[in-house]
């Protein structure tokens, strides 16, 4: 089992839900989520609530999938990526899951 997860903006939701259709990962969550670019102080308590950078509304998606079916979903994200160049693209990772209280 891998946990996918995928990082997005907010208007490039669908789209990664689109990669989860294709990849025919059918079960997954979102969680939306703030995402900030700008650089850091050199000490973080001075900017603790990220005031410094731009916020930008985001998505996180996610699912608890198969080893192939997150590489499937991990290739058609990169080809997006491609495709479709910006100074936003879709961040995809894979992670493994070494323990699960559910079997398949």
């Amino acid at each position: 089992m891998k946990l996918l997860i995928a990082l997005c903006l907010e208007e490039d939701r669908q789209t990664v839900a689109a990669i989860f259709k294709r990849a025919e990962i059918g079960i997954y969550s979102a969680v939306e989520t703030t995402g900030f670019k700008g650089f850091a102080p050199a000490n973080l308590l001075d900017d603790w609530f990220s005031s410094g950078g731009d916020a930008f509304s985001s998505a996180a998606m996610f699912s608890f999938t198969t080893v192939e079916l997150a590489a499937k979903a991990l290739l058609l994200v990169k080809q997006y990526n491609t495709d479709n160049p910006t100074n936003f693209p879709v961040r995809a990772f894979i992670m493994p899951v070494d323990a699960s209280s559910h079997e398949n």
